[in-house]
């Protein structure tokens, strides 16, 4: 039987199953299997075109099954029924397709709650549209998100994908892994990170804990990477859209019902499922000035003398807005004003004292100044050598930021400024190398105020002895005794 088997190029079992029936029941089985159709070569043609339409390169079988699916309804036969019959016409020769083979490498894993990973992409279909992939994952239970949109990303529309990828998840987690995209992170500085103003704004708010590894790192950002692949190989391949929004509806059923809807290669689990559980150790969402949609806002109009006011005040907002319509809205004691292409203005801790101004002087004289003036302008407020090398290596530390550090200065330091205790201050910001002015003005302060509440226990102890005045009776003499006294010593 053996050698029948491998004459024939079939189970060793298929043919004990031959030998043993009788004629008539081998008749009987050859004619049913002639009539049995193979449900899968229902679809041979359509299968075909897929591969067609896709220069025949290798497709992920499983996306094939997910695209048939969606055309004609739910298949009769499983996945690897299709994928089997695909291999058969392979085989055969009936599909030529190129081989193309990628290794991945498991990473450890991670808690539930610990990690989120983000990566981008893009993807051209053929009818021409070009779209731009925001894709994120969650570390541990695999569950994915992933949107798009037809234009390059800005660090705008990444915080509007973060908070509806939060939204989808349901709560948010301890940490974000991001490679070093220009729209997040403005530089590197021997490993301290500077954000975007926006980002950075964002992740403070959020209290998100960032980790930042090199592009295309595998090690530390792998899942994610494999990530945008799949969305490519699996969902992108095989369709072909026009519109932005008939994508991004197909996309959320397609997370639905494939990527987060089957088994995960690298944990044999639906994510789906395991979702559940992740989501009890998922921080909730917290608020942000960036949710636009879920934040009620006022209109206002800016004065000509560039205010618009808020509860019997007045704040200030940059010239160049003048006499046109903006948005505010309040978060937590803080006003945010906005133009109507939701772009972020101005923000100010709202005042209680009525009818105040609260003004930031950017909006007004330093914009209009150059920055050449401006950094000539820092070194010169004070003539201590220790804040000129600050300020030196605060230009060092923020090349991009130069303008708004030396507004900062402006705002923090005058003439007013206490120089010995600028000085203390000087001394701990360069020991700690920290080089903002902001970080600058915050030790400013704390040596200020412990050398007010110095100040307040020593005229308190003086106070205390002032209070304390003794009555003495003094005996009134004439004068002629104080004379012939002094006259007699000196006889």
């Amino acid at each position: 039987m053996e050698a029948i088997a491998l004459e024939l190029g079939i189970n060793r079992k298929t043919v004990s199953n031959y030998v043993q029936m009788s004629t008539e029941e081998y008749i009987a089985y050859e004619r049913e299997s002639r009539s049995r159709k193979r449900i899968p070569s229902e679809y041979k043609e359509k299968i075909i075109e897929i591969y067609r339409n896709n220069g025949f390169k290798r497709l992920n079988m499983t996306g094939v099954y997910d695209y048939l699916e969606e055309i004609v309804g739910k298949l009769a036969f499983t996945d690897r029924t299709l994928r089997n019959y695909i291999n058969s016409l392979i085989k055969n020769g009936e599909l030529k397709i190129s081989e193309t083979i990628r290794m991945y490498e498991k990473v450890a894993p991670l808690p539930f709650g610990k990690q989120m990973q983000m990566d981008f992409g893009q993807y051209k279909f053929k009818s021409g549209l070009k779209v731009y992939i925001f894709a994120t994952l969650l570390s541990a239970s695999r569950y994915k998100y992933v949107s798009f949109q037809d234009r390059p990303f800005r660090g705008k529309d990444i915080i509007d994908h973060l908070i509806n990828c939060f939204e989808y998840f349901g709560g948010q987690p301890e940490e974000l892994v991001i490679d070093q995209d220009a729209a997040l992170v403005a530089s590197e500085n021997h490993g301290d990170i500077l954000y975007t103003k926006e980002f950075s704004h964002f992740i403070e708010e959020m209290n998100l804990k960032m980790y930042v590894c090199r592009k295309a790192d595998p090690e530390s950002k792998g899942k994610v990477e494999n990530l945008v692949g799949y969305v490519k190989h699996n969902f992108l391949d095989i369709r072909d859209y026009s519109e932005i929004e008939e994508l991004c509806k197909s996309g959320l059923l397609w997370l639905d019902r494939r990527a987060n809807g089957s088994i995960s290669a690298a944990t044999g689990l639906i994510p789906a499922n395991v979702i559940t559980e992740e989501r009890k150790f998922l921080h909730p969402i917290r608020n942000s000035i960036f949710k636009i949609n879920s934040i009620v806002k006022d209109e206002r109009i800016v004065s000509q003398q560039s205010f618009i006011s808020y509860q019997n005040s007045l704040y200030s907002v940059p010239t160049g807005y003048r006499n046109q319509k903006v948005e505010v809205a309040v978060i937590l004691d803080i006003l945010y004003i906005y133009s109507l292409d939701n772009v972020l203005l101005a923000e100010h801790e709202i005042t209680s004292i009525y009818r105040e101004k609260v003004i930031k002087r950017e909006h007004f004289r330093e914009k209009e100044k150059k920055l050449s003036d401006l950094k000539e302008d820092i070194p010169r407020l004070f003539e201590l050598p220790l804040w000129k090398e600050f300020v030196l290596m605060n230009f060092r530390t923020f090349p991009r930021y130069t303008r708004d550090q030396c507004i900062l200065a402006k705002k923090y330091f005058n003439k007013d400024t206490n120089e010995n205790l600028l000085l203390q201050a000087l001394l701990f910001c360069n020991e700690n190398k920290t080089f903002s002015f902001k970080n600058l003005f915050d030790s400013y302060n704390y040596f200020f105020n412990e050398d007010k509440a110095d100040q307040i226990g020593t005229k308190k102890e003086v106070k205390s002895f002032e209070n304390k005045t003794l009555k003495i009776d003094v005996s009134l003499r004439e004068l002629q005794e104080y004379t012939s006294h002094i006259l007699g010593e000196a006889v």
